[in-house]
C-alpha cells in the first residue's frame, strides 16, 4: 500500500455552496477515531446521529457516509438513506440494518459500494493512514429524491446536488 498518496480534498468543497446546520452523535466525534463497533470487521453498526437547525423549507433528508480516502479514484460509499421525513431529526445507533427495520416509514437504504443495502462500516486497508468518514445529512427541497434502492451512489449524489438546501457534516476517522 502506497502510504505517500496525497490526501483527497474535502469532497463537499467540490460541490456548489449551500447552507449548513448542526449534526451530532452519541457514538462518533468530528475528527476523532471511530470505535471498532462502526467498522465492517467489527459490529458493523451505524452510529447514532441527530441534527438541528435545517432550513424551514426542508421537505426531506438524505443521510450518507462517504470515505474519500479509499484507494480508488471515486472514494467509497458506505451508507445512503433517502426520503427521511422532515420531522425526523435523528437516527438511532444501528438504524443502518440491511433490512431497513431501523428506518422511519417511507425512508429506505440505497445500495452502498459493498453492493449491499444498509450501513457498511469502515474498512480501510491495513497499514493505510486514518481514513475520513463523512457522515452527512442533506436537507432537501423535495419530499422524495426520485431514486430506488438500486440507484448507484454516484447517481444518488447527482440527484442530491440539485435538491440540497443545506448540509450538516460530521467526519470521524478510522484506521485498521
Amino acid at each position: 500500500m502506497n502510504l505517500d498518496r496525497p490526501v483527497a480534498p474535502d469532497p463537499y468543497d467540490l460541490l456548489p455552496r449551500v447552507g449548513s446546520f448542526t449534526l451530532k452523535s452519541d457514538d462518533v466525534r468530528d475528527g476523532a477515531p471511530m470505535a471498532a463497533a462502526h467498522a465492517f470487521s467489527g459490529a458493523n453498526r451505524s452510529p447514532q446521529l441527530s441534527w438541528a437547525g435545517a432550513p424551514k423549507e426542508t421537505k426531506s433528508y438524505t443521510v450518507t457516509c462517504f470515505d474519500p480516502d479509499a484507494p480508488t479514484p471515486s472514494g467509497f460509499w458506505h451508507w445512503i438513506v433517502v426520503n427521511l421525513p422532515p420531522d425526523v431529526l435523528s437516527l438511532p445507533g444501528g438504524a443502518g440494518k440491511e433490512d431497513g427495520t431501523g428506518l422511519p416509514r417511507g425512508a429506505f437504504h440505497c445500495r452502498n459500494d459493498y453492493g449491499t443495502l444498509g450501513y457498511g462500516g469502515a474498512a480501510p486497508p491495513k497499514g493505510d493512514r486514518p481514513h475520513r468518514y463523512y457522515f452527512v445529512v442533506h436537507a432537501l427541497d423535495v419530499e422524495r429524491l426520485g431514486v430506488t434502492k438500486d440507484t448507484s451512489p454516484a447517481a444518488v449524489s447527482f440527484q442530491l446536488v440539485g435538491h440540497t438546501l443545506a448540509r450538516a457534516i460530521l467526519t470521524p476517522t478510522y484506521k485498521s
